[in-house]
């Protein structure tokens, strides 16, 4: 897969944009590398990427900024960079439409392998179900107003489209394959963002919100101590 994969890189520090970008290229990525916000997103938007990863503080155009200009014209996965763990930081990232992010200094072996769990999580919400059986139906669920074709990867709200990133699609597949079940966050963090070790959870809780403004604040219920789960 990766030998096929092309990043584009946005990051100021001429040291670390060398260094990750040949990292990235050993592991056989094409890499696009870019010092700031505005080449970053001219980049974007003439080579087309697989995958974005943008550093948070760029100069120009911010890192925030930038995801969001690429999440307005593409659901292009995007990893976010962040010299701290800063809440703000990443919950900015997140609520831009970023599908994860990764804290700085990072190891390359990990940053490759946050990327290759994100493009899994993209291939299967684009092109499949992935483990999950097809319902009787014709592939469509329907919770309410809310209609989810599981073969087509397409949501309807009272018949109007719902345009979902692969990843909200993924964690939407989960809620509507176990409608009722109470779903905890490690378990979320595992079966959508594919981390087989403990993650930061505020990455469900983000994108949780973010599902819920687009499908229905009252479809998704919180279970205080336990998670979530998709009322039936």
């Amino acid at each position: 897969m990766a030998d096929q994969t092309h990043v584009l890189f946005v990051e100021d520090d001429d040291v670390i944009r060398e260094a990750t970008q040949l990292a990235l290229e050993r592991d056989g990525f094409v890499v696009t590398a870019m010092p700031d916000g505005l080449s970053g997103l001219e980049a974007f938007r003439s080579d087309r990427p697989d995958i974005a990863l943008l550093d948070v503080m760029v100069p120009g155009l911010d890192g925030v900024s930038l995801c969001r200009r690429i999440r307005d014209e593409s659901m292009v996965p995007v990893i976010m960079l962040s010299a701290r763990a800063d809440s703000i930081d990443v919950v900015l990232g997140l609520e831009a439409g970023a599908d994860d992010y990764v804290t700085k200094p990072f190891d390359g072996a990990v940053l490759v392998a946050r990327i290759r769990a994100v493009l899994r999580r993209f291939g299967r919400a684009a092109g499949g179900r992935g483990e999950q059986a097809a319902p009787d139906n014709g592939g469509v669920l329907a919770f309410g107003e809310l209609e989810i074709d599981t073969e087509g990867m397409e949501v309807r709200r009272a018949g109007q489209p719902v345009a979902l990133t692969p990843t909200e699609m993924r964690l939407l597949l989960e809620f509507s394959a176990a409608p009722g079940t109470v779903l905890s966050r490690d378990q979320l963090l595992e079966r959508v963002w594919d981390y087989g070790w403990g993650g930061d959870t505020r990455v469900v809780d983000v994108h949780v919100q973010r599902l819920r403004t687009k499908i229905g604040q009252d479809r998704i219920e919180t279970v205080r101590g336990f998670g979530y789960k998709l009322k039936a």
